[in-house]
Parts: structure tokens; C-alpha cells; sequence
């Protein structure tokens, strides 16, 4: 019996399971529901100066802590409340990245009140289809580009916090406006092919 060929994944995957399956099934979909977007922008942000995966490993707790990263429920947190998640093990608990998922949501919702949709206003920034790159090693992956520069820019001007020009990009490969999954990683072409169908 033929032992099957290993998958190759991007250089960044570690051989975690958590991580892998993140990997192979969500990183680079693309992504256009707004709560969803609203979830990912928020952990990404979490995420700064730490690893994704300590992150993910927190996902959960987070959509607990956050009841489901509901933009509507956060928007009313008190002090109370927000003392409250900073003693929750559940999820990062820095003083910063916990008010600016409140100040976030409501940024959301006046974003969303204003634009009718979050997801298309995020897609404008791509011209609506994701960006399709042809990396052959992580190395020419940048950590930011001019249109995560520009998205950063707008979200800071509609008050979000936590969403530097790196933070951004971050964001927007995990969310499928751009295609980074290096040229040998078996996810590369399925996702491509995702990104071409039409909307």
C-alpha cells in the first residue's frame, strides 16, 4: 500500500491541527458576511503583537465572551462588562484591545448605517474581486500593500482601532481579498478558482 504524498502548505502553517485546518479550509476564502467580517477584524486586531495561533486557540472564547461578536449587543458594554472580559481566560485580556472591540462595534454599526453593508464597503479596497498573487515562497509575501495602506486609513477614520496598515492585510488574506497561498501550497489553485466565480 502507497503511503499518500504529504499535502504541502504554505511555509507559514505549522503542523498543528488547529492550525491546519484553519489553513486548508478558511484562510483566503473569501469572506462577505458582514458579522463574520466584523469577528475576523476583531481578532486580527487581537492578534497584534502576538501569534495567529494563540488567537485561534482563543476563538472560541472569544465568541463566547463577545456573544458572537453581535455588533449590536457589544455597542451597549459597560465598565462593568469590560472589567468583567479582562478576567476572562478565555480570551487576550489587554485593557486596549478590549475597548476597541466596543469602540469597534460601534464604528461597524455607523459604518454599516451609513454604506448599507460592511462587506461591500471592505470589497471597494479590492475592486470588488479578490487580488490573485503568484508568490513562489513566503518570503516575497509583503506584510502590507497600498491597498491595505488605504483600508487602514479609512477604517481609522471611522473610528476603528487596531487596524494598522499590517493588521489590514492580515485581515484581508485570511478574508479572501487577496490570494497569498504560495504557488505550491495545495490550497493556491482552490482558492483561485473560489475567487473567480462570479458574485
Amino acid at each position: 500500500m502507497e503511503t499518500p504524498t504529504p499535502l504541502i502548505r504554505c511555509g507559514w502553517c505549522s503542523a498543528d491541527p488547529l492550525y491546519q485546518a484553519y489553513h486548508d479550509t478558511e484562510w483566503g476564502v473569501p469572506l462577505r458576511d458582514d458579522r463574520a467580517l466584523f469577528e475576523l477584524l476583531n481578532l486580527e486586531g487581537a492578534q497584534a503583537g502576538l501569534s495567529w495561533i494563540t488567537v485561534l486557540r482563543k476563538r472560541e472564547g472569544y465568541r463566547e465572551a463577545f456573544e458572537g461578536f453581535d455588533p449590536a449587543r457589544i455597542v451597549c458594554y459597560t465598565e462593568a462588562d469590560q472589567a468583567r472580559l479582562l478576567q476572562n481566560p478565555g480570551i487576550v485580556r489587554n485593557r486596549l484591545k478590549v475597548a476597541a472591540t466596543i469602540s469597534n462595534a460601534r464604528a461597524f454599526l455607523a459604518l454599516q448605517e451609513a454604506e448599507g453593508s460592511f462587506a461591500d464597503w471592505l470589497w471597494r479596497f479590492v475592486d470588488g474581486q479578490p487580488i490573485l498573487n503568484t508568490w513562489d515562497t513566503l518570503a516575497q509575501v509583503p506584510a502590507r500593500t497600498p491597498e491595505s495602506d488605504a483600508l487602514s486609513k479609512a477604517l481609522q477614520q471611522r473610528g476603528f482601532k487596531f487596524v494598522g496598515s499590517t493588521i489590514c492585510y492580515a485581515f484581508m488574506q485570511a478574508a479572501g481579498m487577496v490570494n497569498d497561498h504560495t504557488t505550491d501550497c495545495f490550497r493556491h489553485g482552490a482558492v483561485a478558482a473560489l475567487s473567480s466565480r462570479p458574485l
